[in-house]
């Protein structure tokens, strides 16, 4: 379960085209650029063989904050 997600946009005066995210996810921190498409841009942390499972719950919570 994702936990202290929180984003913002990438630029300042648009919506899109991309959000900055950050949560900590199974006691792991993560950072990375969530683009307008789904992609994830991961930072320095990245997943592994479970990104599958994750990208899914991010997709969740930012068709809920984003595209309420």
């Amino acid at each position: 379960m994702i936990s202290h997600f929180s984003w913002k946009p990438l630029f300042k005066k648009e919506k899109l085209p991309g959000w900055r995210i950050s949560f900590y996810w199974q006691g792991t921190h993560y950072e990375g650029i969530y683009h307008k498409s789904g992609d994830i841009e991961w930072g320095h942390t990245h997943p592994g063989k479970e990104e599958p499972a994750l990208v899914k719950e991010l997709h969740e919570l930012m068709l809920y904050h984003i595209y309420d």
